[in-house]
């Protein structure tokens, strides 16, 4: 139902919570969990279960990102192997 906004948004900003997704989408948090585990099941995502303290309280999330996808390099040189002559 809301899985392909979902997967725009994860390809377009990476990894991100539920709740994330949830206010930056518009899409309730309980409907973005649903689509999650839908996309978790076919296999277009990768998703985890975290919890982080807020003001001493646990917090139960749903980490996720697009399966197999990495991000492209960014611009610029890049730390290599140094061929120094001795």
């Amino acid at each position: 139902m809301h899985a392909t906004p979902i997967l725009q948004h994860l390809k377009k900003h990476g990894q991100l919570l539920d709740s994330e997704i949830a206010a930056a989408t518009g899409i309730p948090l309980a409907d973005v969990r649903a689509s999650l585990s839908d996309l978790s099941a076919r296999g277009e995502i990768s998703r985890c279960n975290v919890t982080r303290f807020t003001d001493g309280k646990p917090v139960e999330s749903i980490l996720c990102r697009v399966s197999g996808f990495s991000p492209p390099a960014a611009p610029g040189r890049k730390a290599g192997a140094s061929t120094a002559s001795v």
